[in-house]
């Protein structure tokens, strides 16, 4: 019977109304009454029990029962029998018959009207024959029979016309109007047959149109002058029509032979207005549906029929995006089919040539929102049609992908939404599950629409508020057990689907780039690509071409999608400091991760991921390593929170486990080597993408190291132990501890920063100072190979420079040594190195005396004296002189050179020396952080504060981006602020510095000239 029924169990309750109750009835007193009317007595008695089960089935079978009554009273002799067949039903053909009256009384007042107005309907009730999936050319001569017309005539004319051929066509749309409902009411599987039942209705409306037409004719004298043909548009055009709606259409005439443009125009007009009078106007049988001709050039106020040229010079000339998307559906319904594809053949390419027009992606969805916003707020939430999550999200979604990539692929160019949807996925523009997921979502709605129009075939796009009804509906789309709150919250779910995916897809950046591109380009032709390349600044467009073919030849999905991503990533790659690199990249990691299911779908569907990996490949070396080394990175770029720091907390829960699970302790540095690696590009890519400021950059690469760090004192420490013996989990002969220094002290590291450090032990309870020493220095000596070795990750190297006596001290102390040494010959530097000093892998107590230890001597009580001032001062002097490299000029060294990075740090760390014992916010390792403490104090002017904090940022920032461009992490340049133009443009866009790089030069050599003068004042002034 209705959606997902089958025969219930019969059984005799104790009373009828009970009974009706449980089977489902709203007011089971009142249907007992009515199925004891004597009007029923000559159908039911027979075999009432049945009977009743099968009533209980229906949609709503308090109507049904009230409609069948009614029935019953209209029905003639001949149409009581085939009722009474059905009713009783005896086999199962008229069973299924019984369940096609039940399920249309059932569900449809309109319809049950109709059939109580003409009885004899009970017969095509009776009749197998389906409603849906009738060749279209057999509906047409239905109804131009139906009007007394030869549908095998060229130019088909009614016989009679007028009001008796008006009637006789409304009542044959009718007729097969209720065959098609009843078959789609009695669907098993309604959302499955949607399809079929929309292209019924679209092919009824056309057969009625073409019908009416020629009843127009019978109207219209002189006919013959006008060659016509009526195009739909919108969902008859499409062939997805409501079982309601307003018929959408287009004019067209030409004269036919012999007659003039005038003559045609006239009587093409009258022609017009007679079809639609047949189809809406008063007469003796219910109008069918408005035909609505607004679509038309210059909409209501334009004429009414048009000639085929004076269409296309308006297309050329006047019409808007919207026309453009709503011609792409247009589709010849009646009249002559000749001038209809000369129509279409006509206005093709103004379709798919939309797109290039200025901002028509933007416009597009801006139509879109201009008519969510006009939808009523009383009806925002019961609206199918028109609302945030409805048909119209699905529909513009569809003909937007449709409009931007159809110029260049015909195959997906189906005015129908759920075959082009299909289309769309087989050419790669729309992921499988997405796709998927939007036609159950369509199918759903379009059926809960339909539906709902049956009720009284009234055009309505609003979810009924009774229960009663929802709960009607329910059951009419096999939704019975779940009822009216089932029914409601699958409709809330799906209008949230299908907003997130409407989102997801429609507004997707690469949509108005690829718009932007001529034809060529987005083909991807040979000779396009080329000259494409060498006008966009292509180093090599031969070569560049060649990835392009490799990365697109052949009919495979993969293919398909870099069809759609490549025309605009070249442009994006060309924004980039070296275009040639960034494709070279990108082909490289398309290999590698081209198979994978989520990749190309990522980049596709994503709203940024695509546009940042060419800004990331193009622009900086070091992070396009860094994804190929880890392809899964590049799932980080669409969200934020990917490219977030892991933070030292869940970097040392993995250490942990990596550490816990290892057996092999070269594998465990491995493992340990790649997470810094892995960190280390998201910390790269977030910090270009802005994502990170440079502050955040250094902490996070600073976080990064510490756990190798950790995990590398523990792996040394039990080689050491199985080297002596010792069970590791026991403890070793001295207690270790690793402290930062220098940049990584201070938290402050740079991509290709060393691991300063000091290693520090405290011999174990009953541990002789030798035993105690051999051990320490063992497991120090080891840890520096574990982590500086060569290997399959890049190696972290450790510098233990910094330690008393430098190199020719031992290389780990105990903390009596320290202490010793630090009482007795510590000088002025190795308290400013202290200042960074930070105890990071080890033992925890042992690293809290360490820092009781040397507290006094980096915040000495009183500050430091004028002789030690002096002497930090000759020292600063000396690296200046001697370290800066021979040849280089000193403003450009980002590290040594005037108002660098040294420049700046010294003079905060003077400060720190002189003043933090007396202010505690200067003890902290940071550079920044003590600055700005030290403004707060007064200790040095808030604008010389600015200026030094700005010029240290600068600094900081350049020799980050000089190894994110160039992918170096050493030598000679590393530090250097290059003359080279290209390169100072590359670093230009790495810092987002308008202009080219002659700009970011004068710009780091202004602010570098003001803070070497605050240096000059504040670091080198009066004692």
């Amino acid at each position: 019977m209705s959606a997902g029924s089958s025969r219930p169990g019969g059984g005799r309750s104790t009373t009828l109304v009970g009974r009706l109750s449980r089977l489902g009835f709203g007011d089971a007193t009142r249907a007992a009454g009515l199925l004891a009317d004597p009007a029923l007595a000559p159908y039911v008695d027979a075999a009432p029990d049945e009977f009743v089960d099968a009533l209980g089935w229906a949609p709503d079978p308090d109507l049904a029962v009230l409609q069948l009554v009614r029935l019953a009273e209209a029905a003639t002799d001949d149409d009581a029998a085939t009722l009474r067949g059905l009713v009783q039903a005896a086999d199962d053909a008229s069973r299924a018959g019984q369940d096609r009256l039940l399920a249309v009384l059932g569900s449809s007042v309109a319809l049950g009207d109709e059939i109580v107005r003409h009885p004899a309907l009970v017969h095509v009730l009776a009749d197998p024959a389906p409603g849906t999936g009738v060749p279209v050319g057999d509906v047409r001569s239905e109804l131009l029979r139906a009007v007394g017309a030869d549908p095998d005539a060229p130019v088909p004319v009614a016989e009679p016309g007028g009001e008796d051929g008006t009637a006789a066509m409304r009542r044959a749309y009718r007729t097969r109007l209720l065959r098609i409902a009843a078959t789609d009411l009695t669907s098993t599987e309604p959302l499955t047959r949607l399809p079929g039942v929309a292209a019924a209705l679209a092919d009824l409306a056309a057969a009625a149109l073409e019908a009416a037409l020629a009843v127009a004719r019978a109207e219209v004298e002189g006919h013959e002058a006008a060659r016509i043909a009526v195009l739909g548009m919108g969902k008859t055009g499409g062939r997805e029509l409501n079982y309601v709606s307003d018929v959408d259409v287009i004019y067209v005439v030409e004269p036919a032979e012999g007659h003039t443009e005038e003559d045609a125009l006239a009587v093409g007009t009258r022609l017009a207005t007679h079809l639609a009078h047949v189809c809406s106007g008063t007469a003796p049988e219910p109008p069918l549906w408005p035909v609505d001709a607004a679509l038309r050039p210059e909409g209501k106020q334009g004429p009414l029929v048009r000639t085929l040229a004076s269409h296309v010079a308006y297309y050329e000339r006047w019409a808007k995006t919207w026309e453009f998307q709503a011609l792409l559906k247009a589709r010849l319904v009646a009249g002559d089919a000749a001038l209809g594809a000369a129509y279409r053949e006509a206005v093709d390419p103004f379709v798919w040539q939309a797109v290039t027009r200025d901002n028509f992606v933007e416009d597009t969805q801006a139509m879109r929102r201009r008519v969510e916003n006009h939808v009523p707020a009383a009806e925002a939430d019961r609206q199918i049609k028109l609302g945030k999550g409805g048909l119209r999200d699905v529909e513009f979604t569809v003909q937007l992908l449709q409009l931007v990539h159809g110029r260049a692929d015909a195959f997906i160019r189906s005015p129908n939404t759920l075959t082009a949807l299909a289309d769309l996925t087989a050419g790669g523009y729309v992921g499988r599950d997405h796709a998927a997921r939007l036609a159950v979502c369509y199918r759903f709605l379009r059926s809960l629409e339909h539906r709902v129009q049956l009720f009284r075939l009234r055009r309505t796009h609003l979810v009924p508020t009774k229960v009663e009804e929802q709960r009607t509906l329910a059951r009419s789309l096999g939704m019975r057990a779940e009822g009216a709150e089932g029914l409601m919250e699958r409709w809330r779910a799906t209008r949230r689907e299908v907003r997130a995916l409407h989102e997801e897809i429609y507004y997707r950046p690469l949509l108005p780039a690829m718009a932007q591109l001529t034809d060529d380009e987005v083909r991807l032709t040979p000779e396009a690509v080329k000259a494409r390349f060498a006008a966009i600044g292509y180093r090599d467009p031969a070569g560049a071409s060649r990835h392009v073919t490799a990365l697109t030849e052949g009919v495979s999905r993969r293919a398909a999608i870099q069809r759609q991503l490549l025309p605009v990533m070249l442009g994006w790659f060309a924004e980039g400091a070296d275009p040639d690199e960034g494709l070279l990249a990108f082909r490289k990691l398309s290999e590698e991760l081209g198979t994978t299911p989520w990749y190309l779908k990522l980049l596709r569907d994503s709203g940024t991921a695509a546009e940042r990996l060419a800004l990331l490949l193009a622009n900086s070396r070091y992070a396009a390593e860094a994804f190929t080394r880890t392809p899964e990175a590049v799932r980080w770029l669409a969200d934020d929170a990917e490219l977030e720091p892991r933070g030292p907390e869940r970097l040392a829960t993995e250490t942990d486990a990596i550490l816990t699970r290892a057996q092999d302790p070269d594998r465990a540095t491995t493992l340990l080597r790649a997470v810094r690696r892995r960190e280390l590009g998201r910390t790269a890519a977030a910090e270009i993408l802005g994502v990170l400021d440079p502050v955040g950059a250094a902490r996070a690469i600073s976080d990064a190291a510490d756990p190798v760090l950790v995990g590398g004192l523990r792996i040394a420490e039990h080689l050491a132990k199985v080297e002596r013996d010792i069970d590791p989990r026991e403890p070793g002969p001295a207690r270790m501890l690793v402290v930062a220094m220098g940049r990584l002290g201070g938290q402050e590291m740079g991509y290709g920063s060393d691991a300063d450090v000091l290693f520090v032990h405290d011999p174990a309870d009953g541990v002789d100072d030798t035993t105690a020493q051999k051990y320490a220095t063992s497991v120090a000596t080891t840890f520096q190979k574990l982590l500086n070795g060569v290997g399959p990750e890049p190696a972290l190297p450790v510098d233990a420079d910094l330690r008393p006596e430098g190199r020719n001290g031992p290389l780990s102390r105990s903390l009596a040594s320290y202490a010793e040494y630090y009482g007795r010959w510590s000088s002025a530097w190795e308290s400013q190195a202290l200042l960074r000093a930070r105890p990071v892998a080890g033992d925890v107590d042992l690293g809290r005396r360490f820092v009781t230890l040397v507290d006094p001597l980096r915040y000495p009580e009183g500050g430091i004296n004028t002789a030690t001032v002096r002497e930090i001062r000759r020292i600063k002097a000396r690296v200046e002189a001697e370290r800066l490299p021979r040849g280089v000029e000193p403003a450009r060294h980002l590290k040594l050179g005037r108002g660098g990075v040294s420049d700046v740090e010294w003079t905060v760390q003077v400060l720190q020396l002189q003043h933090a014992h007396a202010v505690p916010a200067l003890r902290t390792t940071a550079t920044i952080a003590a600055l700005r403490a030290a403004a707060d104090a007064g200790l040095v002017d808030a604008d010389d504060a600015d200026v030094l904090a700005a010029a240290w940022h600068l600094a900081s920032r350049l020799r980050s981006a000089v190894v994110l461009l160039t992918g170096r992490t050493g030598g000679r340049n590393a530090d250097l602020l290059p003359h080279d133009h290209q390169l100072l443009g590359g670093l230009a866009r790495l810092l987002d510095v308008d202009g080219n790089g002659s700009e970011l030069e004068e710009l780091y050599l202004r602010t570098t000239r003001r803070a070497r003068a605050v240096v000059e004042r504040v670091f080198y002034g009066e004692d």
